[in-house]
């Protein structure tokens, strides 16, 4: 290292740079982390860990303790749509508690409540498992420079007020939606813009669903006369919510103390006793920076893509960014990377950040956008007509966020230049699936998450990746892959070979040979290997460039 401080810079230590820097540990990497606050979380942003995301903690080790997070996991999931808490219901999505939810099929795992106050730590402590990475908290960023070797960063320590300078060989912004990172690099973000002003209160009241009527449901969603304004969520399954008063996109408002709790009343039908924790002004927005690199700094996770929270994909797609850019830093420190392999991370997650954007957005119009009438709470037959038509509207139409499995799942890297697309698809069969949210389908089509499966051992097939590329040779196939382990070997690219003889897996995975990536993508799929195996890992490792018979989207 000698003139480096470090291999990698994060600027940022929420869940997205923890991340990071956590599997950049596991891959044995240097890592220092910055990040200006001493790591108190007191509005969590977020609360749902996607099973992507869960999938990426069963192959860090760290599922237990998402499981054992003070989350009651005993406590209603339901979704319940209704004018207040005391008034009338007008639908309902149930939904299992934590504990009582399985496993889809499609996945070892499922998603997990567990909030960013929670999950952060959990985060935390797997980064400073790692050997290689040290977090400075109370350190702030402020500026770098970069050259052909690396990068210097201008950081100062909060507590003794000294700034000095750390030299990595890569930076990567983590930094939130006002990325310090982002904003030096210069890179302008596209889109939609402002969607809502919204205020989130956090408040504390044991007794809260002893106040109602209603069964208990860990997100209300609550109409009025003009749609709706507000929603409440259980963000502890014990004595904490989040009220969200939804706003709109003209005008910031600051509500005082008094008009929260007047809200509060107003959500519940009646007066309570509340004790308000904490408040945060936000502004929901839509937009995606139009590139994620330059040279070799990088941005992650909010500092690349905002988007309303209505599916809960933000964070669960920054964790998808940093699972993505980390297997590509550690493959060009390592020196077998070549140039197309950080050129790929832009090329690949951009188009997801576009894509769960538009999607959440759209949610966010189902929920607001349902058309209600002052008759909603009237005690009348047409008051009655009208809240059966609002709640079915509703009911029908969240359920693209409750059971959106292919934005969690399904989503697909169809122009990478890792990857070797040698099967002709038509646009419309692309894009089709692009547009559907909810409907997965497993596949080892090049570009798509490897499948999973249940081996005779007890694992899943995903417990075979992310270390290095893994080639799966189905049935006798194995024997005819020594030439491609061999130069692989020579070349030092991180390669095994695992035959798998389960018909079952076979028939899922399709072909005989399947190459999957570290972060659990398929490279290259096929029924026999090429007669010069090495056109394959120039490609994968970014040493070439290969036309791609797909489309991009």
């Amino acid at each position: 290292m000698k003139e480096f401080d470090t291999e990698v810079l994060v600027v940022g230590a929420g869940p997205v740079g923890l991340a990071l820097a956590g599997d950049l540990g596991w891959r044995g990497r240097q890592c220092i982390v910055l990040d200006q606050g001493d790591g108190s979380i007191f509005q969590p942003k977020m609360d749902m860990v996607g099973i992507r995301t869960m999938e990426f903690c069963r192959r860090w080790g760290i599922v237990s303790d998402v499981e054992a997070s003070p989350y009651n996991r005993d406590y209603p999931q339901d979704n319940v749509y209704l004018t207040s808490l005391n008034g009338y219901e007008l639908g309902r999505q149930p939904m299992p508690s934590m504990r009582d939810e399985q496993p889809p099929p499609e996945s070892p795992q499922k998603r997990e409540r567990c909030p960013q106050n929670m999950f952060d730590p959990i985060l935390r402590k797997f980064a400073q498992s790692q050997s290689s990475v040290r977090l400075l908290y109370r350190h702030d960023f402020k500026s770098f420079q970069q050259d052909a070797d690396g990068v210097t960063a201008s950081v100062v320590d909060l507590d003794s007020n000294r700034e000095f300078s750390i030299r990595a060989r890569y930076l990567v912004g983590c930094d939130g939606a006002r990325s310090t990172v982002r904003e030096q690099i210069g890179i302008p973000m596209q889109g939609r813009g402002v969607l809502t002003y919204t205020t989130n209160v956090i408040f504390r009241c044991p007794q809260f669903n002893s106040l109602h009527d209603k069964k208990p449901g860990y997100r209300y969603m609550f109409v009025g006369p003009d749609g709706m304004w507000a929603t409440i969520v259980a963000i502890n399954g014990h004595e904490n919510w989040r009220m969200s008063i939804i706003g709109g996109e003209q005008e910031k408002v600051h509500y005082t103390e008094p008009q929260l709790v007047a809200f509060a009343h107003k959500a519940m039908g009646r007066a309570f006793d509340l004790e308000i924790l904490s408040v945060l002004r936000w502004t929901r927005m839509e937009l995606v920076a139009d590139r994620y690199r330059e040279g070799r700094a990088f941005i992650c996770g909010d500092a690349c893509h905002l988007t309303s929270p209505t599916g809960g994909l933000g964070m669960n797609t920054g964790i998808g960014d940093a699972v993505d850019l980390s297997w590509k830093l550690d493959a060009t420190l390592a020196d077998w990377g070549g140039p197309a392999m950080l050129e790929s991370y832009g090329v690949e997650r951009r188009p997801i950040a576009v894509r769960i954007t538009r999607f959440s957005t759209g949610n966010l119009h189902t929920m607001k956008e349902t058309k209600s009438s002052p008759l909603l709470s009237e005690a009348s037959p047409e008051g009655e007509e009208n809240r059966r038509r609002v709640g079915h509207a509703l009911s029908e139409g969240m359920k693209r966020e409750w059971f959106s499995m292919n934005m969690n799942l399904g989503y697909r890297y169809v122009d990478s230049p890792l990857n070797i697309y040698n099967e002709p698809e038509s646009r419309d069969q692309i894009n089709a699936e692009y547009e559907d949210g909810m409907h997965y389908r497993q596949t080892s089509r090049p570009g798509c998450r490897a499948p999973h499966a249940w081996l005779e051992d007890g694992r899943s097939t995903l417990d075979l990746f992310g270390s290095g590329f893994l080639l799966l040779a189905f049935g006798e196939a194995g024997s005819e892959a020594a030439p491609l382990i061999e130069i692989a070997q020579a070349q030092g690219v991180p390669l095994k070979l695992v035959s798998v003889a389960e018909p079952a897996v076979r028939a899922l995975y399709e072909k005989r040979f399947v190459l999957v990536r570290p972060d659990g993508h398929v490279a290259w799929r096929s029924d026999a290997l090429p007669a010069n195996a090495n056109t394959i890992l120039a490609t994968i490792t970014g040493n070439t460039r290969t036309h791609n018979e797909t489309v991009s989207i």
